[in-house]
């Protein structure tokens, strides 16, 4: 994940997109009629008004376009969002600084034999189904690292998706242009010591599900969730690219750093 500057931004080739709230739909309103609205295939930015799961949904869906997504929160500032203010937005792009982010990929495979794969920006989880705990082998490069790991359940975040899910399960928070993944257990029992890892983000991990008829286990990658699964594939994506805008005072690199301080 890189960043940089956004200074190349063309005045006048904006897509505004919005959550489904009243207020965000109010102030869209507002906004197109100031600075207008241009089609995504025209547009050289996208503005995205709502909070923080509208704009996860906002970078999977507008994914073909690769353009840069800046938010802005209606209300208090959301984590990847910029605090909303109509006034101005056109100087504030042109000197909003953009992050490059690489998301995880998730290959899954049911017990059915079904595949599916997915992307993620913030983390991959996958999570027991049933009251019994899950077993799960896990593998890093091939090699076994955890031969059993029971667990509700255990997660891959990036760095960007270090100070969410991961953290309230007691993961480590990842500085932003750290070349590095979290690999965190959910309600560990056994290897009762184990918190965890932080691997490379070249590191290509798998999980296998143990007693998999007996103790289902679903996984997500963001918001997309394939159930009963047997094994899960994760790794970096580097051939995918996602931009994020931020006003140079609510940078996303120095939140995630003021996140290990509250």
């Amino acid at each position: 994940m890189t960043a940089g500057s956004a200074r190349t931004f063309i005045e006048g080739r904006i897509h505004f997109v919005a959550s489904n709230t009243d207020a965000a739909h109010k102030a869209l309103a507002e906004i197109q009629a100031r600075y207008g609205q241009c089609e995504p295939e025209q547009a050289g930015v996208v503005v995205a008004l709502g909070g923080d799961g509208f704009m996860l949904r906002t970078l999977h869906r507008l994914l073909p376009v690769n353009l840069p997504v800046y938010g802005m929160k209606i209300g208090n500032v959301g984590f990847l969002m910029n605090l909303y203010r109509e006034d101005g937005l056109l100087e504030r792009l042109s000197f909003a600084n953009c992050v490059s982010l690489n998301p995880l990929r998730m290959n899954a495979v049911t017990e059915g034999g079904n595949e599916s794969t997915a992307l993620a920006i913030n983390e991959v989880a996958l999570l027991r189904q049933m009251n019994q705990a899950a077993h799960i082998r896990i593998l890093v490069n091939d090699s076994v690292k955890v031969a059993k790991l029971i667990c509700d359940g255990v997660l891959v975040a990036t760095a960007a998706g270090s100070t969410a899910y991961n953290l309230s399960v007691q993961g480590p928070i990842l500085p932003l242009g750290t070349e590095a993944v979290s690999l965190t257990p959910i309600s560990p029992f056994r290897p009762r010591r184990w918190k965890g890892a932080v691997l490379p983000s070249s590191a290509r991990i798998r999980f296998e599900i143990l007693e998999n008829y007996k103790r289902p286990v679903s996984a997500t990658a963001d918001a997309h969730e394939v159930r009963n699964v047997v094994s899960v594939d994760v790794f970096e994506d580097r051939d995918v690219t996602l931009k994020l805008m931020f006003d140079p005072e609510h940078s996303l690199e120095d939140r995630i750093l003021d996140e290990q301080f509250l």
